[in-house]
């Protein structure tokens, strides 16, 4: 079979989307001819020495970029970057069709970028289109708002006013609607690509760990620290919630427990503001970003993964604190919530900001209080990535997709003719 993919993000050994475009097309090829559409810009060299390192003959990739943009958008913000996006995208359908009138593909994949609002033309080739997974239906619920600063609602206006005009968006919703199969990562995306004229629709989450990723977090779970310790990892901006995470420390009151906050970003001088008011200062540890390798170490000496988001799509770092056998504590909201389990953590329901705090300070306390729950939670969730979130098995499962989908386009073909 014949796979043309459609990766604007794309690069070996990176998580998030570009690990997401990257990993796709790699499985992918261990059974069938992929055709990787993508950008020269960030990760040619990488994608090209990992080639060379590791050949494989079904893999190939078409680089291009947008002849008047180039790399120019760089310095031109979030809008010159989404203008690029959409522009790229109509690119990649004129170099799909050359393509495609060369090589006959059997079925095009959209991967990258994960975001429902923006349109594929790949939906306009003569065949079977699977978009996604692709996200960004979730918001952050109302009653939060009241924590946000004025700065962060103005943000929270512009995303859901971006969102509703890319919904409306005449390609985007053709996008949906000539889609053969739409993948999703959350319910709240599901809700918003169906009213786009989606009829086939499926939740599938982005992420998933390489079994080079899934071999270094087991060696975190052997740590043999007896100190209550949780941690906060990722960019340090409102949404992702780690002031809930702080104000729950404050309230649980666990004697000599820490709380670790690993990460860079805008709202680290308002979250150390807040652990001085909150009296907790002495036991909240701020890091800065550290390397990967670093990071995983302090995520393996601690009690559980505290992580409050409030509209992840994805929610990587959930994934590898489950495979590092530890506990994940969030909100029952997007990615994190389709992730987590009862069997593999704690999942607070997110009415309001007050119950929240008190439905993580219970979760700590609960945690902190009974070693065999923490055990047995994080054997769950050893079991639940590798079973579940494991690129290899994804790869299987994508294959088995590809061949269920041309041979439900050929059957309907044979009935209209």
């Amino acid at each position: 079979m014949k796979i043309l993919m459609s990766a604007y993000a794309c690069e070996p050994g990176r998580g998030t989307e570009l690990g997401v475009g990257w990993n796709t097309a790699w499985e992918i090829a261990k059974s069938h001819e992929v055709w990787v559409l993508t950008r020269p810009d960030d990760g040619r060299e990488s994608i090209e020495a990992e080639l060379q390192r590791h050949p494989n003959p079904n893999l190939h990739f078409v680089y291009f970029t947008l002849p008047v943009f180039g790399s120019i958008w760089r310095s031109g913000g979030s809008i010159a970057f989404v203008i690029h996006y959409y522009f790229w995208q109509v690119q990649a359908f004129f170099v799909a069709r050359r393509l495609h009138q060369e090589i006959h593909f059997d079925v095009a994949h959209h991967v990258t970028f994960v975001r429902h609002s923006s349109p594929s033309f790949l939906a306009l080739l003569p065949i079977p289109l699977i978009w996604g997974p692709v996200g960004g239906g979730e918001s952050a619920p109302a009653t939060f708002w009241q924590d946000f600063s004025f700065g962060n609602k103005v943000y929270e206006i512009l995303r859901s006013a971006a969102r509703w005009l890319g919904e409306r968006d005449p390609f985007a919703r053709m996008t949906a609607r000539r889609s053969a199969l739409v993948r999703v990562t959350t319910e709240d995306t599901a809700i918003r690509v169906r009213q786009m004229g989606a009829k086939k629709v499926e939740i599938f989450p982005e992420a998933s760990l390489t079994k080079e990723e899934i071999a270094r977090l087991s060696q975190c779970a052997t740590s043999n620290s007896t100190t209550v310790r949780f941690i906060s990892m990722g960019r340090l901006l409102h949404w992702k919630g780690f002031h809930l995470g702080l104000r729950a420390f404050a309230q649980a009151e666990i004697p000599d427990a820490e709380y670790w906050v690993l990460g860079e970003g805008p709202d680290r001088q308002r979250l150390e503001a807040l652990a001085a008011e909150l009296g907790i200062a002495d036991r909240v540890k701020f890091w800065n970003r550290l390397p990967r390798d670093e990071a995983l170490q302090k995520l393996g000496s601690c009690t559980a993964l505290v992580h409050p988001s409030l509209h992840d799509s994805g929610g990587w770092v959930c994934l590898e604190a489950m495979m590092a056998a530890r506990p994940v504590i969030c909100l029952d909201l997007g990615g994190p919530a389709v992730q987590v389990t009862d069997e593999t953590g704690v999942k607070v329901n997110a009415h309001n900001p007050d119950r929240a705090v008190q439905g993580l300070a219970a979760a700590m306390i609960r945690l902190a209080n009974d070693p065999e729950l923490r055990l047995s939670m994080g054997q769950a969730g050893q079991l639940r990535v590798q079973q579940f979130y494991n690129w290899e098995i994804r790869g299987q499962q994508m294959c088995q997709l590809y061949e269920d989908v041309v041979k439900a386009t050929l059957f309907q073909s044979e009935l209209i003719h």
